[in-house]
């Protein structure tokens, strides 16, 4: 069932019912097939950057959509409910193009922006490593500097890089590279896709998210051109931290999404369903596990909601990022399961989508941070 918002504008409003179309059209009838055979959707992100779906929340100079965060997010949250892959995916484009946008110089920015929003190249977010998740300082792909060939300065990236949504698809990746030793050595670049000595894994194996491919990557002496560094030598867990803020917030609002296509599914059967002559709804158990599955996604929607609304609106929202991530990656672990449950026996077969979309919740709780990872930030903050 579409979901009542309160939306900042009647444009808004207007974005959210073409979304909910696309999403029907383009979504919906593809996402079991795609899903069941681990096979990627060609040409859809092509459609979705047609529409201005992938560069909502940046300026409107460079092609994007200009919109506040709290509606770039109820748009990714459209998408999920249809397509928890391509939400996700859509989001991490987002976080990939953070960098560029906040960190770039304007030539940088003409240079290269306008395709990476209107969709004409996707993105990757390039920060994890074998053996450095969530401790991003710990990163050992070096990026050092020497000579181009023609006279001038570029950077030889060496080094492997893991978990990289879209790997081997993007055309771009927001890689981060240590530069020199310690906590401030490590720079962020804006890598094309195609680079010369720049290889890719075999897809990840997943619990869920098939259809959209999770790669390690491989640089071997790769050069990259010495204006391809974002920002300044060093700055690079500065800026991917910023990022990470966002990407939090577009990871909550992915699993609202799916939490909401749980239990959409799981109303809809238990209207349906009857036994000792009544609907399965209309008994207290079954009827109680329903409300408090409904109380965990308008629970989950409202947080990330507050965080993005703080974010518009100029002030820190890093903790409230984080509170978000964990509350609503949470409430869609649990939703998904319980819906299992109230299908009962069907819950557990692939003839129903919800054991697709519990599968799919689990990963929600890990990337962009575990929810360890989140519980600590906040801890943090309020030790602060």
């Amino acid at each position: 069932m579409d979901v009542d918002r309160l939306l900042p504008t009647p444009e808004a409003a207007d974005l959210i019912a073409l979304t909910r179309e696309i999403a029907d059209k383009e979504l919906s009838p593809r996402v079991d097939e795609h899903e069941a055979a681990e096979t990627y959707p060609e040409g859809l992100f092509t459609t979705l950057g047609e529409a201005g779906l992938l560069g909502l929340a940046y300026p409107e100079e460079y092609g994007g959509g200009g919109q506040p965060y709290e509606v770039y997010l109820q748009v990714l949250e459209e998408l999920a409910a249809r397509w928890a892959a391509v939400a996700v995916a859509t989001s991490v484009h987002t976080l990939a193009c953070h960098p560029l946008n906040s960190f770039g110089t304007p030539e940088q920015k003409e240079r290269w922006l306008p395709a990476m929003l209107a969709g004409e190249t996707i993105g990757g977010y390039s920060l994890s490593e074998p053996q450095a998740g969530s401790d991003a300082a710990a990163l050992n792909c070096k990026a050092e500097r020497t000579e181009d060939g023609a006279g001038g300065t570029a950077y030889r990236v060496t080094g492997n890089k893991a978990w990289i949504t879209h790997g081997g698809k993007a055309g771009f990746y927001a890689l981060f590279a240590r530069t020199a030793a310690g906590s401030h050595g490590v720079s962020c670049f804006l890598a094309p896709g195609a680079t010369e000595g720049l290889t890719f894994g075999k897809p990840e194996r997943k619990m869920g998210l098939q259809a959209v491919p999770t790669t390690s990557a491989h640089w071997d002496g790769a050069l990259l051109e010495a204006d391809r560094l974002i920002g300044d030598e060093g700055q690079g867990l500065q800026i991917a931290f910023s990022a990470l803020d966002c990407g939090r917030l577009g990871i909550a609002a992915c699993a609202t999404g799916l939490a909401q296509a749980a239990l959409d599914a799981a109303v809809e059967y238990a209207n349906e369903r009857t036994t000792f002559g009544r609907r399965i709804v209309d008994h207290q158990g079954l009827g109680f596990l329903l409300a408090d599955m409904a109380a965990a996604v308008d629970s989950a929607r409202a947080t990330y909601l507050d965080a993005a609304r703080r974010r518009d609106l100029g002030r820190p929202f890093s903790r409230q990022a984080s509170a978000a991530k964990l509350i609503a990656t949470d409430a869609a672990m649990k939703v998904t399961t319980d819906a299992v449950q109230v299908l009962g026996g069907y819950g557990y077969t692939r003839d129903f989508p919800v054991e697709r979309y519990m599968r799919e919740a689990k990963i929600m709780q890990i990337f962009e941070g575990t929810n360890q990872i989140q519980r600590l930030v906040i801890s943090r903050g309020l030790a602060r």
